[in-house]
């Protein structure tokens, strides 16, 4: 049975099957119209979601329509790839295959360490012109040949990236022609890893990928299996060239559609401090991970953004205008300082309480005492004043950090703050959302409730902006 006709016989919506399977309802809605394929395991668990309904079969034969896409989106795309020294570089001449079966105009580039594993021989027979692999090559460079590599693609795969590349990005290096490009580039970027596990687990590594998505730069895999190692197993194989075609499928769309183009978004993002003495003070667990991840998305879907974020130790998002503040106050006065906008989005994690009187020296130990009292008052509420207010924005969204009764308690908060849209989470301390990679929600709305499952942030946030894009009109902006 074909996508589409399950779909509209089945009772659920492209959304609802999107949340089930853990991908987005953009994907979906590219599935169901034959402008994508997808990888073997994204067509496992739509066989799963759909009761064997919908099967890989299903989607080989893409009716009438199919004849103006053969090649799926990727169809005559311009695209860039750049093979970097690892193992899994072998599986990039699949993939430059699979590119060629879609027309697409493809230019390769080589890093030394990749011609260790390949050779531009074998690169260039499969693409039918040289690959490019020196930054000062006389040939190119009379022209500044590498810029027009970064310019002259519509998207660039870095397949495999192993973490050495990886880290040079995160860091803005260009000592080579492939970061070099890469820095230059405003082209969107898809990284596939591939490395060992204990090179993907390590923190710097972490930091690096972090950094990398925060500066809007697309991840696939990497997938756990067995390694190149003999005895090595875990999660750093690069993933398979199906998976990476649906991925750069997804990018290539996104790249294309800004459905927020426009419309001004303030996010809020992180905990606030507030001080007790000259030395200490009140504050939370939030790193500020999914505040940011949403300002970077409403970013990549076109918005103009303001971001307010309290002290975090995660850079600041590509493209977005960042005010830094420390204490509830500042954040009230800095988003009120950003009103009129379209959509407000308040996910940071604002401290209730601070101190009715800030002492101006350090709170010393008194002798034999066992116990200090602090006399606290409440924190403005910026979601409830901005709701409620006279610049208040069309859509405001707001967040629920709860520890129990996770989606009552949210139900209570969004009538009591005036705010349209809920997204409720568990943040208990066993679950490891403050401060972790991933997160379940609960987007609690006056009518509905929609349970996601658990994902990455960055996931969350491509999914919240999307139904943000999905539910906001530009005519009730301008009313």
């Amino acid at each position: 049975m074909k996508l589409s006709l399950w779909l509209k016989t089945g009772g659920i919506s492209a959304r609802e099957l999107a949340a089930e399977i853990n991908t987005t309802e953009a994907t979906i809605s590219r599935l169901k119209n034959g402008h994508a394929l997808p990888s073997m395991e994204m067509a496992g668990k739509i066989a799963e979601a759909t009761g064997g309904a919908v099967t890989a079969n299903d989607f080989l034969d893409l009716g009438p329509d199919s004849a103006s896409i053969p090649g799926g989106g990727l169809d005559s795309a311009r695209v860039l790839l750049i093979i970097s020294g690892g193992i899994a570089a072998y599986k990039s001449l699949d993939l430059i295959r699979r590119l060629k079966e879609r027309n697409c105009t493809l230019h390769v580039i080589l890093t030394r360490a990749a011609e260790e594993f390949v050779t531009p021989l074998s690169v260039g027979a499969l693409t039918g012109a040289a690959p490019h692999t020196d930054l000062f090559d006389a040939r190119t460079e009379f022209d500044v040949g590498h810029i027009r590599l970064a310019r002259e693609s519509d998207l660039i795969i870095v397949a495999p990236a192993t973490a050495d590349l990886m880290a040079k990005m995160a860091n803005g290096h260009a000592d080579d022609l492939a970061t070099a490009v890469l820095l230059a580039t405003s082209t969107p970027v898809l990284l596939a890893p591939a490395m060992n596990p204990h090179m993907w687990s390590h923190p710097s590594t972490r930091r690096n990928v972090a950094q990398l998505k925060a500066d809007g730069i697309s991840v696939i895999g990497p997938n756990e299996g067995e390694m190149a190692e003999a005895g090595e197993s875990g999660v750093g194989r690069m993933a398979e060239v199906p998976e990476i075609l649906n991925a750069l499928e997804n990018v290539l769309g996104k790249a294309g559609a800004k459905p927020l183009e426009g419309q001004h978004v303030i996010v809020t993002s992180g905990p606030t401090h507030e001080p007790i003495d000259p030395v200490r003070y009140i504050a939370n667990r939030s790193s500020g991970k999914q505040g940011h991840a949403i300002a970077a998305a409403a970013a990549r879907a076109g918005a103009r953004v303001t971001l307010v974020t309290g002290p975090v130790g995660i850079a600041d998002p590509a493209g977005v205008d960042v005010i830094h503040v420390e204490a509830a106050a500042e954040m009230l006065k800095a988003v009120e300082g950003a009103l009129p906008a379209d959509i407000a989005i308040f996910a940071a994690a604002v401290a209730d309480w601070r101190m009715a009187q800030l002492a101006d020296q350090k709170l010393k130990k008194k002798p034999g005492a066992t116990e200090m009292t602090l006399d606290l008052v409440q924190n403005p509420d910026i979601l409830k004043l901005v709701s409620r207010g006279h610049k208040r924005p069309p859509l405001v969204v707001g967040f629920a950090a709860e520890t129990q009764n996770v989606v009552e308690n949210a139900k209570a908060k969004r009538r009591a703050k005036g705010c349209d849209w809920i997204v409720a989470n568990d943040v208990a301390h066993e679950r490891g959302v403050m401060g972790g990679e991933k997160n379940a929600v609960h987007l609690v709305m006056e009518q509905d409730i929609e349970d996601w499952p658990e994902m990455t942030k960055e996931q969350v946030a491509e999914m919240l902006i999307e139904r943000v894009a999905s539910a906001f009109s530009p005519a009730k902006a301008s009313a």
